[in-house]
């Protein structure tokens, strides 16, 4: 792997190889904000805001409060339907964003113009044909949805998707699916990612904007309570049945992702196959801080473990 990709100039920016990842209706600035100050990148969905201009005052309150070192990496959605979309573009580069992650579609629309401001693009993909389109159309870092994440997600295998993406692409990889606790973020290293997505972790936090009910359902259920659907926004999602028991409106049967039809349910509980590893309601900064332990502790074990084996044969 080329150790000077963009990522390697982050390296000694964060406490964990960690994006918290952006989330419909939980990700804002108090989320964001306490992310970046903790150590890890703070990320949250453009449309979260309300509009544009509510984007604009979301961050300068970020520039002006989060720790400079550690990036934010607004969350940009590509795809056809986002009527925003040139607005949120407008307004990313008029702040001068280090990066950008795209989802649902090809970054081709945008990546030039961020690339104009320095910035670099990680475009979410949930399979091979995506991750080879994305790289064609300029993204610099892949965020690999798979089987097991929260919100929108892929099916793949992360083990097996992660060394299928390395055999072609040695820039910025990002694993996203079934990660709540250090040792998964250093398993994601060793199957080949540079950085982590924790999302469903997040959501059981002071700071994120789920409210208490919503919180409290992810900290109660297991991965068995996580259900795949496309009611949300047209195309695969994990939901939690907590959720889906209680709606009494029929599902939405029309035909792929529709961004007005995913903010009409912006108040849908996601979580992820890691919500069994949420147990209580914490600060974005405990939360860290446990992750952090975990993972040094993995990282130890590791060592010892590969020192015990002995050299290659």
């Amino acid at each position: 792997m080329n150790p000077l990709r963009p990522v390697a100039a982050w390296s000694d920016r964060l406490a964990l190889p960690v994006i918290a990842a952006p989330m419909t209706s939980v990700s804002g600035p108090e989320l964001v904000i306490a992310a970046c100050r903790a150590g890890v990148i703070g990320s949250f969905p453009t449309h979260n805001a309300a509009s544009p201009e509510e984007l604009d005052s979301w961050l300068r309150r970020i520039a002006a409060q989060a720790d400079g070192g550690v990036p934010v990496a607004p969350n940009l959605v590509v795809h056809r339907s986002n009527a925003r979309l040139q607005a949120d573009l407008d307004c990313l580069v008029g702040h001068g964003v280090e990066l950008v992650i795209t989802s649902v579609g090809s970054p081709a629309a945008v990546v030039d113009r961020l690339h104009g401001i320095g910035a670099q693009v990680y475009a979410d993909v949930a399979s091979l044909r995506h991750a080879w389109a994305a790289l064609d159309a300029g993204a610099d870092g892949l965020v690999l949805l798979t089987a097991g994440a929260g919100g929108q997600t892929g099916w793949a295998n992360p083990l097996a998707f992660a060394r299928a993406v390395r055999e072609r692409f040695d820039g910025p990889v990002v694993l996203a699916g079934g990660i709540s606790d250090g040792r998964a973020i250093l398993a994601a290293q060793a199957a080949g990612a540079d950085l982590a997505y924790v999302g469903t972790r997040f959501i059981a936090t002071t700071e994120s904007r789920a409210s208490a009910e919503y919180r409290r359902a992810v900290v109660e259920s297991t991965l068995d309570d996580v259900k795949l659907t496309d009611r949300v926004g047209g195309i695969p999602a994990s939901l939690l049945t907590a959720w889906l028991e209680r709606q009494t409106d029929p599902a939405d049967d029309s035909d792929g992702f529709a961004q007005d039809r995913l903010l009409s349910n912006g108040d849908a509980w996601s979580a992820g196959h890691s919500v069994s590893g949420v147990h209580s309601v914490a600060t974005v900064a405990e939360v860290v801080a446990e992750l952090a332990g975990q993972y040094e502790a993995a990282r130890l074990e590791f060592a010892a473990l590969c020192a015990a084996a002995g050299p290659p044969r």
